[in-house]
C-alpha cells in the first residue's frame, strides 16, 4: 500500500482500541464517538481484508491479525509523534534574528537574497524591522537585533562594518529616454525629477545627496532647477520612474536589479555617477560576544555584499 493512501486516522482509532481492548474507551481518548470509532476500525479491516476485533455483546476482542498488526503500527506512529516533537522542539529553540533596516534598502537589496541565508541557516528565525531610526542593536542568549543602515558615520556607541559605498545616478524608462532623447545632464533640466525625502531615513544632521548636488557635480552650474517631485519611500520613486513619469536620481545598490532586468536604464551610462558621502554599514554592539547565528549573518551578508560591489560598473 502506497504511504499517500495509509489510512491513518484509522490506524490511530484502531491503535487506541487495540490497547483499551474497547471501541468506547479508545473514543475518550481521541475526543470523538464509540461509533467513529468503530466505523474507523471496520474501514479498515474492509480495506486490509481480514478481521482485527472479534465483536461480543460485552465488547471487543483483538485477533491474532489484529495482534500483528498492533506492533507494526504502534512503532509507526511512535515514530511520527517522536519526529514532530523533534522539530516541534527545534523550532521553539531556534535563534530569533531580528535585521533592523530602512524600508527601501530592506525591500530592494536585501530581501531578493535573504532566501540564500535562511536556506543555509534552518536554525535561525529572521524577522524584518522596516525601520529608518538606530536604535541600539543587541544580543541575548537566544536573541539578537542588528541594523541595516544608509548613512554617514562615525556611529555613535556602536560598532560598525562597511558593506559598500553608494553610488548616484540618474534613472528613467526605456520609453521616456527614447521619447525625450535625453543626451546630456543639461536636458535632464526639461524632465520631471522625482526625488525621495530621505531625511526621513538618516539623521537630521547629515543632509543627503540631492539633485542639486548632482547638477553641480558633473558641471551644470547656476542652473534653474525644476521643483522634484518628493516621494517618501524610495519604492514609489522607482515604480513612477519605471512607468515613464520622470527621472530618479538613483542609488545603484537599490537599483541594480532593475538595471538588469531592463526597466530602468541610465541615460549616461557609466558617465556623471556622483560618489556618495554616505554609505551602507551594518551595525553591531560595541561589546560582548556575538551569538553564532549573529557571526554567520555577519560573514554572509558580509560576502553577498563584496560579490556585489565586484559586480558593480562603478567598482
Amino acid at each position: 500500500m502506497k504511504i499517500e493512501r495509509l489510512p491513518l486516522n484509522a490506524l490511530r482509532a484502531f491503535s487506541e482500541a487495540a490497547r483499551e481492548n474497547s471501541f468506547k474507551k479508545a473514543a475518550t481518548r481521541l475526543s470523538v464517538t464509540p461509533g467513529a470509532v468503530s466505523r474507523q476500525v471496520k474501514q479498515l479491516e474492509a480495506r486490509l481484508g481480514v478481521t482485527l476485533f472479534e465483536r461480543h455483546a460485552n465488547g471487543v476482542l483483538i485477533t491474532e491479525a489484529g495482534k500483528m498488526l498492533l506492533d507494526d503500527v504502534q512503532a509507526g506512529l511512535s515514530l511520527i509523534a517522536s519526529g514532530v516533537e523533534h522539530i516541534t522542539q527545534r523550532s521553539s529553540e531556534a535563534f530569533e534574528l531580528i535585521i533592523s533596516a530602512p524600508p527601501s534598502f530592506l525591500q530592494l537589496w536585501l530581501l531578493p537574497r535573504l532566501h540564500r541565508f535562511e536556506a543555509r541557516e534552518r536554525g535561525i528565525n529572521i524577522s524584518l524591522d522596516a525601520d529608518a531610526n538606530l536604535t541600539p542593536p543587541l544580543w541575548l542568549p537566544n536573541r539578537a537585533k542588528l541594523s541595516l543602515r544608509y548613512g554617514q558615520g562615525p556611529w555613535q556607541g556602536v560598532n560598525s562594518i562597511r558593506l559598500f559605498e553608494d553610488v548616484l545616478f540618474p534613472v528613467c524608462s526605456p520609453a521616456l529616454l527614447f521619447k525625450n532623447k535625453i543626451r546630456v545632464p543639461e536636458d535632464l533640466l526639461a524632465q520631471p525629477l522625482l526625488s525621495v525625502e530621505w531625511q526621513r531615513h538618516t539623521p537630521a544632521f547629515s543632509p543627503v545627496p540631492s539633485w542639486s548636488e548632482w547638477f553641480n557635480s558633473v558641471g551644470v552650474k547656476n542652473h534653474h532647477l525644476p521643483t522634484p517631485m518628493q516621494y517618501s519611500l524610495y519604492s514609489l520613486a522607482l515604480d513612477q520612474a519605471i512607468a515613464g513619469q520622470g527621472v530618479v536620481l538613483a542609488s545603484y545598490p537599490l537599483i541594480a536589479d532593475r538595471l538588469a532586468s531592463g526597466v530602468l536604464v541610465r541615460p549616461f551610462k557609466e558617465k556623471y555617477a556622483l560618489v556618495s558621502r554616505f554609505a551602507y554599514d551594518l551595525i553591531l554592539p560595541a561589546s560582548g560576544g556575538a551569538p553564532e547565528a549573529v557571526t554567520h549573518f555577519s560573514e554572509w551578508i558580509t560576502q553577498e555584499a563584496e560579490t556585489f560591489q565586484n559586480t558593480s560598473p562603478h567598482h
